[in-house]
């Protein structure tokens, strides 16, 4: 009988627990936080009195409103503390608990109920506590409390060691809880988070194997931890559903079931061949959700949604490729913090759409994100808008040891876990500068431990002869390979202001004026317009003429750096980083415009574009160049309608039409191709005087929530009578506000730099402001007026958030729509060949000869040198077979600084004669088309010496360049020294 009642009561406890489904629940955990700034005791306490704590919901960094109004070295630092109240939802009880942080800043203790429940100090990465024996039940009140320290020497406590990349140069020190933060609610058997410290969990994995492009199909593999904290056995039906953008079941396939004991965990998995795929691409940001289901008894127990896509990559003969296509990077290297004025980085996740949709617009491809990995709102923002990735862990400028090292590895290893799933994510980056060999291996086991399917290479900046490293590149240098594709990991650091046009435009500044930078002239720190989109073309081309399908050997792209303005590490006249191709407010500058028009296409230009910088708005005295970057083979500039003839071509996009004189009308350049068709064109009208104001508004697609943390953008412009914008408008616009939202105004050149002032003028016609919304709905009224203008106002109704007991089911980007403009990859070829590279059988030198191999072995890293005297600076290759050849293509060592006067003798017959020019890499000579087998080069006459770059500054001004290995070399004046060259014959 007791044996019969026991089973009754058992049978009747497992019924009640399987009878419904339980819903996992992920929260929104952002509002209803209390903040103090400076130490206070006893703050951990649930009766602790915070009445008169600031009122914040998160993301919010304690020191934010002062992003752009101080330099970064002089942000706000110390102890702040944040606190909040919250209930659970009724009947929870004997469930499990998780709070998920994405980040703080830079170290925190966190407090549940007055109890320490752990520590974390990294500053960067995702955590997460498992805090299922802390809470109390509804309708008890819950305590979570921070302590946080986001000192710039912040120290680990275990090991007393500093984090390298808490850097005062360029990891802007936005401290406290400046990202998301989510309550999770799960079942006692429960798929786990990806959040490795703390909870040494990994979460679900999805990854697609055989994927076939042509036939848009693939295998779509699903991984998954699952623990069992239930006292008893239980055995799991496993089901994967995936569900497409339009929200419709594409696939439902089940895995073996899987018996899984008492606190046990285990990886389950299933997998499926899929059809009618649509594949994640540039510009196509096509994602799925795919659902993890785990059933006992046919009953629903647990239910995880991921967000992913599929994409098909490759790293091979020198290039990379996305979905059997061949890109070449074209991007930008961009600060982690991606910081807007008076707000930092804890923006709204639309915003973060709005930023980095911006980059594909301008024909950007991928972002490397600087030193520190992004936070996970900006890297789903990414996988929206269609926007690859470069992921770095932490690191500053150079490899480490010990327990820094360590560091380093935890922080990659927590990164990829908590990132996997994230289609954009191309490329781990395992050092800002080159690591060991043993660093490089141990990073790479991580990716094959943890995401041996996610299709990404890993490798570090420079690692140019790397056997473990899966890419490479330096910064400002060309590189080549006919192996793993090099790319520079940033280039062009050139300053210059938004406000600046030219020299003829107000206020009139002088190209290059501004302090010294560390005692020297900061001229290309402190540049027009202009003269910072020349530089950038300029900078362009030098990857565009080396790329694929120019030979074997190729260089596969590079980020300039950076995207938009930063709160960092700066040598121009402003406090702030004015590097940007758009200023802080994603305003763009004419370096915006020039890179949307270079890099139209995958590799080769596909779309034509013509692009007319600066404006045509000046008086009757001014006569100036005019600047057109194009991919036409030709530009005509019209005046009126009147020809003005065809510009000056360099650097294959710039076309330079000197001395033209103002007149009031319409500018207009047209661009065709060698046989006189019509490409392009791009038109400037002189504007009217300024009239009036005009309001623009950028919410989310949803419109402004009332949550405390949504941001309106609201673009402020100066038009004439007509319409048009007023591109030499500085006019000061006054603003007032009325309703329920805090006021964070925009950014111009000024006192502060106008952060958080109603009053802020225009540059160039246009700017931009931002409010916040507080907790409270209603209507708020946005007024602007300057004196002589027409005024105006703008309305918002901003709309009621849900929260309950300080829970809320709305997540940050959850309803933001897929960038689907570009479409899926194109199924042609990127690019056509260009010109058919001469194989090398062998070569030989009077001097030196053992070494001569490496001067066209593939490595970057090698070089063959003579011994300093004139007449031993001879080489001379042997072809595979004999060829026609018209081109040499070389890099020779102090290719910046060095000039080699050299001739080339084809079997013995004289083709070249001349000096080399100094370059940034590779240099190509043209030979009239002749017949070889045998190619000498020979040293004519004595080297020189000037550097033609000078004014590119490095961050190390001790830094190595050119491959000079030996100072005495900067002296030698007898040397050839060659790190690769290669012989082409062009295809007609």
């Amino acid at each position: 009988m007791k044996k019969t009642l026991l089973f009754f009561a058992l049978f009747i406890y497992n019924t009640a627990l399987f009878s419904q489904e339980f819903k996992r629940e992920k929260y929104n955990f952002n509002s209803d936080w209390k903040l103090k700034t400076g130490d206070s005791k006893n703050a951990e306490s649930p009766s602790f009195n915070d009445n008169s704590w600031k009122k914040v919901t998160l993301p919010h960094a304690y020191n934010q409103e002062e992003a752009f109004e101080k330099d970064i070295e002089h942000l706000t630092t110390g102890i702040v503390w944040y606190r909040k109240k919250f209930k659970l939802p009724k009947g929870i009880k004997d469930h499990k608990i998780f709070l998920e942080f994405e980040g703080i800043r830079q170290a925190g203790v966190i407090y549940v109920n007055g109890q320490k429940v752990g520590l974390h100090e990294n500053g960067v990465m995702a955590f997460g506590f498992d805090i299922s024996n802390l809470v109390k039940p509804f309708p008890q009140e819950n305590l979570v409390a921070l302590r946080i320290d986001n000192d710039w020497k912040y120290k680990e406590q275990a090991t007393g060691t500093p984090f390298q990349w808490n850097n005062i140069n360029f990891n802007a020190n936005y401290g406290g809880i400046p990202k998301n933060v989510f309550l999770h609610i799960t079942s006692k058997l429960y798929q786990t988070l990806p959040l490795y410290s703390n909870l040494k969990t990994t979460g679900v994995y999805i990854y697609p194997t055989k994927i076939n492009i042509q036939a848009e199909s693939a295998i779509i593999n699903a991984e998954t931890e699952v623990r069992n904290e239930f006292e008893t056995s239980k055995t799991i039906e496993y089901n994967v559903s995936i569900v497409d953008l339009e929200g419709k079941t594409i696939a439902s396939f089940s895995g073996e079931k899987t018996t899984i004991l008492p606190n046990e965990t285990k990886i389950i998995k299933a997998d499926s061949l899929i059809d009618n795929l649509h594949f994640w691409s540039w510009g196509y940001g096509y994602l799925y959700t795919v659902k993890t289901i785990l059933k006992v008894d046919g009953k629903i127990i647990d239910e995880v949604s991921t967000k992913t896509g599929f994409r098909k990559t490759d790293f091979k003969e020198g290039q990379f490729w996305l979905n059997d296509r061949v890109l070449q990077i074209k991007g930008y290297a961009q600060r982690t913090s991606n910081e807007w004025p008076a707000i930092g980085m804890s923006v709204p996740s639309w915003l973060s759409d709005f930023s980095n949709k911006l980059i594909v617009e301008g024909n950007g491809n991928l972002v490397r994100w600087m030193h520190v990995t992004p936070w996970k709102q900006d890297i789903e923002s990414c996988d929206r808008v269609g926007l690859l990735q470069a992921m770095p862990a932490g690191d500053a400028e150079k490899d480490a040891q010990g327990d820094t090292w360590k560091q380093r590895v935890n922080l990659m290893r927590d990164a990829i876990i908590y990132n996997r799933n994230n289609p954009s994510i191309i490329f781990y980056e395992s050092g800002n500068e080159v690591i060991s060999e043993a660093h490089m291996h141990e990073m790479k086991s991580l990716r094959d431990t943890y995401d041996p399917f996610g299709g990404r290479a890993i490798g570090s900046r420079e690692m140019l002869d790397s056997q473990e490293a899966e890419y490479g590149g330096e910064m400002l240098y060309i590189n080549k390979s006919a192996k793993k594709p090099l790319w520079a990991t940033e280039y062009s650091r050139d300053e210059g202001l938004r406000k600046y046009w030219d020299e003829f435009s107000p206020p009139f500044h002088k190209e290059g004026d501004g302090p010294l930078y560390r005692g020297n002239p900061a001229t290309d720190y402190n540049h027009n317009q202009d003269r910072h989109a020349i530089e950038n073309v300029v900078r362009w081309y030098d990857y565009y003429k080396e790329r694929p399908g120019t030979g074997k050997r190729v260089n596969s792209g590079g980020v300039n750096i950076i995207f938009s303005d930063s709160n960092t590490h700066h040598r121009g006249e402003e406090n702030y980083r004015t590097s940007g191709e758009v200023d802080a407010m994603r305003i763009p500058k004419d370096g915006f415009w020039a890179h949307q028009v270079m890099w139209d296409g995958w590799v080769d230009v596909e779309k034509y574009r013509t692009h007319i910088m600066g404006h045509w708005n000046y008086n009757d005295a001014v006569v100036k160049n005019i600047y057109v970057v194009s991919t036409a083979s030709k530009v005509e500039l019209f005046v009126n309608g009147i020809s003005q003839g065809f510009g000056k071509r360099s650097s294959e996009f710039l076309f330079t039409f000197e001395n033209i004189t103002w007149k009031s009308g319409t500018i207009k350049a047209i661009g065709y191709d060698d046989e006189g068709i019509i490409l392009s064109k791009d038109i400037k009208s002189t504007a009217g005087d300024p009239s009036e104001i005009r309001l623009k508004l950028n919410t989310h697609p949803q419109g402004l929530s009332a949550d405390g943390a949504d941001v309106a953008l609201i673009e402020v412009e100066v038009v004439d009578k007509n319409g048009n914008r007023c591109p030499i408008s500085n006019d000061l616009i006054s603003f007032s506000m009325d309703g329920p939202a805090t006021w964070l105004g925009g950014i111009a050149k000024g006192p502060k730099n106008y952060i958080l002032s109603k009053e802020i003028p225009v540059e160039n016609g246009i700017n931009r402001v931002m409010i916040q919304s507080l907790a409270k709905a209603g209507k708020i009224k946005i007024s602007a007026q300057a004196k002589g203008l027409k005024p105006t106002e703008l309305t918002i109704n901003s709309k009621a958030a849900e929260v309950t007991n300080g829970l809320s089911k709305q997540l940050p980007g959850n309803s933001l729509p897929s960038n689907l403009e570009r479409g899926s990859t194109p199924k042609k070829v990127s690019y056509t060949q260009k010109r058919i590279p001469v194989n090398i059988l062998n070569a030989t030198s009077p001097s030196n000869n053992n070494d001569a191999y490496k001067s066209y072995d593939d490595n970057e890293l090698t070089e063959w040198r003579n011994d300093g005297n004139i007449n031993t600076g001879s080489i001379t290759y042997t072809l595979a077979k004999p060829s026609v050849v018209n081109e040499v293509t070389v890099k020779l060592t102090g290719w910046r600084t060095k000039v080699y006067p050299i001739r080339i003798l084809v079997d013995g017959k004289e083709v070249f004669k001349g000096n080399t020019t100094q370059s940034l890499g590779y240099i190509t000579l043209s030979l009239e088309p002749i017949l070889a087998e045998k190619i000498t080069i020979e040293l004519i006459g004595a080297n020189t010496e000037k550097d033609s770059f000078s004014k590119i500054v490095e961050v190390d001004p001790t830094k190595e360049l050119d491959l000079y290995k030996d100072k005495t070399s900067v002296d030698a004046t007898g040397q050839l020294r060659i790190v690769e060259i290669e012989f082409y014959e062009k295809i007609k």
